[in-house]
Order: C-alpha cells, then structure tokens, then sequence
C-alpha cells in the first residue's frame, strides 16, 4: 500500500478513536436534544467549524510552537502519549475522562463550550494533531487537516441523526464502541510514548 495511504489511514484511526463521534451523540442528544432540527443543525456546524480551526492551527503552527517554548518532539510525543493513554484507559473502564467531562452552563454557547472544547477539540485530539504534522513537512500537515476534516464530516451526520443512531445501537452497543475505541487509543498512547521515550534517548547519547 502506499505510505501516504497508510499514513491518512493511521491518522484517521487515531482522530476516530480520540474523537468518538459515535459514542459522542448521547452527549450531543443530551444537551441539544429538546431543541429543533434546525437549531441543532447550527449548534453542530458551529461546533465542528470551530474544533476543525482550532486543530487546523495547532497542526499548521506546530512546530512554530515548539520552537516559541523551546519543546523538543519527543517531548511532545511522550506527553501525548499519556495524555492519550490516560483518556483510553479511562474509556475501556467505562468511565468518562475528566479531559472530556461536560458541564451544561446556561450562560455559555453550547457549541462552544462543552461541545467545541473540550469534547472534540480537547488536549487529546490537539496532541494527536500536532503529533502527526510536528516534522512540519507540508505534505504531512495536508494529511493531518485532511483526515480531521473528513472526521468532522463524519462527526456532523452523526450529530445530525443522533436519535437515529440511538434508537438503533442502543447504549449497550455504545457501550462496547467505546471501550474498543478506548483500546485503540490506549495502544496509540503507548505507541506515541516509546517513539519519544526512543528518540530522547538517541539524542542524550548524542550529547554525551
């Protein structure tokens, strides 16, 4: 297979697992479900537009990043990694990670927040995102803001027949979706966490 396929497929498991647009319907029904379809509509496409510009400048202006606070990649990889591993393992338990916990706040934009962030675009999915387009080669990023925006799309019609992929799936099916994506994430984390573990190693023996 080619590599840029392989490399759009891994990047598109790893936003997937990260994002749970399938299991991410309850939370969607249950804040905007006693609303109309219209106005659920514009809360999703709000929602989905900010998370995907949020991701687009972190993918973008990541390595700008590094370089503005002196983070190395590795660095990055091995505080992913937790990050991510932390958030899968919590979801194979069943549990809701407090990175993805979500209050409703009458006095806040619901598409904004909880929805935007830190649901979607929490430090999980900004991690992931910078992650994979951190060598700042240019067709890396493309592939990076490519996958997620194909999630995003995924993530809308998602958003949009909630009810309907409820009344089919039903909480069990949720249930195990979760947990599977829970331990694609948590094998992403370890994975994310010994490349950088590898790579700060390699280069201390260089320094020395």
């Amino acid at each position: 297979m080619n590599p840029l396929i392989e490399q759009a497929i891994a990047v598109f498991v790893a936003f997937f697992a990260i994002m749970n647009p399938i299991a991410n319907t309850t939370v969607f029904l249950g804040l905007v479900g006693d609303r109309d379809k219209s106005e659920q509509r514009k809360i999703a496409i709000k929602a989905l537009s900010i998370t995907f510009i949020v991701i687009l400048i972190f993918a973008v202006l990541g390595k700008s990043i590094f370089n503005l606070f002196g983070i190395t990649l590795p660095a990055l990889r091995i505080a992913g990694g937790i990050i991510i591993f932390i958030i899968g393992y919590r979801m194979l338990q069943g549990e809701n990670s407090k990175l993805h916990t979500v209050k409703e706040d009458s006095d806040t934009d619901l598409a904004i927040s909880p929805l935007a962030v830190p649901l979607l675009a929490g430090p999980g999915t900004i991690a992931t995102a910078m992650n994979y387009s951190a060598s700042g080669e240019w067709i890396e990023i493309g592939i990076t803001i490519a996958s997620f925006l194909v999630l995003c799309i995924i993530t809308f019609y998602c958003f949009i027949f909630s009810s309907k992929i409820l009344l089919v799936t039903g909480e069990s099916v949720l249930g195990i979706i979760t947990r599977l994506m829970g331990l694609i994430l948590a094998v992403i984390g370890v994975q994310m966490l010994v490349i950088g573990l590898n790579a700060a190693s390699y280069s201390r023996c260089k320094t020395l």
